[in-house]
């Protein structure tokens, strides 16, 4: 635990964003309750969550993606500080063009925002049959509820392009999505 104490005390300090805890455990007792062993992390920032995920139990595998060479760095000698690189597969690549195989038991995406809709529609084929995407920052710290709690042009945007993926799911005639309002909003989606 210490482990995860320093990492959060390090994002804290370089304003590396990492998940809220209360979404964290959100999927984690989710991983727990499903019995998910493999994981796809798009997204890894320091290897918070995946760490969190992979500690659960030492019959689960979490293949992580991050495309910031400096957040990929830190992530790997996060699981080697943990004894998890043998159960975190860290690839430093771009998740919008990395080649991967496999099916996995869960997919989290917690990437760029604005390529939400792009990482579900990549994978949702490396989905495992009763598999699950899981989504985070759909409310985007309340502004995609209220776009009026930013003036930022830029963020605006942002904000704009994570509605647009929530009315994808919403509307998806593939997957049928849950939305909860934890931490800062998590999507669940299935398979119809």
């Amino acid at each position: 635990m210490d482990d995860l104490l320093s990492i959060k005390a390090y994002a804290s300090r370089e304003a590396v964003p990492i998940m809220q805890d209360e979404g964290c455990d959100f999927i984690c007792e989710y991983i727990k309750e499903h019995n998910c062993k493999n994981i796809l992390e798009i997204g890894t920032a320091i290897g918070y969550s995946s760490i969190r995920f992979a500690k659960l139990s030492d019959d689960i595998h979490v293949t992580t993606i991050e495309l910031d060479i400096d957040r990929h760095i830190k992530a790997v000698e996060n699981f080697k500080a943990c004894g998890l690189e043998n159960r975190i597969t860290a690839i430093h690549d771009d998740a919008l063009t990395c080649p991967l195989e496999g099916k996995f038991d869960l997919i989290f995406i917690d990437a760029a925002k604005a390529q939400y809709i792009k990482f579900f529609e990549k994978y949702k084929a490396n989905l495992a049959p009763d598999g699950v995407m899981i989504s985070d920052n759909l409310s985007f710290h309340g502004m995609v509820d209220d776009l009026s709690l930013t003036h930022n042009y830029s963020t605006k945007k942002l904000v704009k392009k994570i509605q647009k993926y929530a009315e994808f799911l919403r509307t998806n005639e593939e997957f049928e999505t849950t939305f909860y309002e934890i931490g800062d909003r998590i999507t669940v989606s299935k398979r119809k």
